[in-house]
């Protein structure tokens, strides 16, 4: 307790930021758990590997977020990399919303509204995974470029990431794909999207639009307990 009073306010909140996100992962794993151990089935083992690819791109924010402290150049360098495999990996992130659609596949191994509670647990994860990470990330770009510029890279990235879930959906691609075989994904993608596929534009379209709204009233609504705090 004596190492915490020495931290500053921001810095606790980080703490209990993270504390709170992985009571809620244990958590989600916990009903994952119960759900296999009664009906002795793994169908949902996916979910446990979703989370931890969700974790990822956190854990790349957070340091590049909190690496204000070193030297220069050094910072420059972490920072670039972070930034590159942040991107990489953040559609895991959001992806695990789409995890809903396998309630479709109701098979009695358990009750639906314990599946719906399991898979709310693990999407409000991945979800705020995801949100958290990108205002770390657009913290970083606000420092370096100023705000108008840091809201430009969060609607960039969200539309990115929006495409990224797309092609791991439904053409059943990888983050780590992009390095092992960079130039088939494109192709498949522009071949989706020359037979008119209405998904191809309306799942990242829709997708995009949903995170962008989530993020901007979290962001809002910070903005507006900060002032309140502020004031009192």
């Amino acid at each position: 307790m004596r190492n915490i009073s020495f931290l500053t306010t921001e810095q606790r909140y980080r703490l209990a930021l993270f504390g709170i996100l992985v009571m809620s992962s244990i958590i989600s794993m916990g009903l994952f758990a119960a759900r296999a151990t009664t009906s002795e089935s793994y169908r949902y083992a996916f979910l446990v590997w979703n989370l931890f690819l969700a974790w990822i791109p956190f854990g790349f924010a957070w340091i590049a977020y909190t690496s204000t402290h070193l030297p220069k150049y050094l910072m420059y360098i972490l920072v670039g990399v972070c930034a590159v495999l942040w991107l990489l990996f953040f559609p895991n992130a959001p992806y695990i919303l789409t995890d809903f659609q396998h309630l479709t596949r109701l098979n009695g191994e358990a009750p639906v509204w314990y599946d719906v509670i399991m898979l709310l647990w693990f999407s409000w994860n991945g979800l705020f995974l995801g949100v958290i990470s990108l205002y770390f990330m657009q913290k970083v770009v606000a420092r370096w470029l100023g705000g108008i510029s840091s809201w430009v890279f969060v609607v960039g990235v969200t539309v990115l990431s929006s495409l990224g879930i797309y092609v791991g959906r439904f053409l059943r691609w990888n983050s780590w794909d992009l390095i092992l075989n960079p130039l088939k994904m494109p192709a498949e993608f522009l071949y989706a999207f020359s037979q008119a596929e209405k998904r191809t534009l309306a799942f990242p379209f829709l997708f995009a639009l949903f995170f962008l709204f989530v993020y901007v009233t979290l962001f809002v609504f910070g903005r507006l307990m900060n002032e309140h705090g502020s004031q009192s």
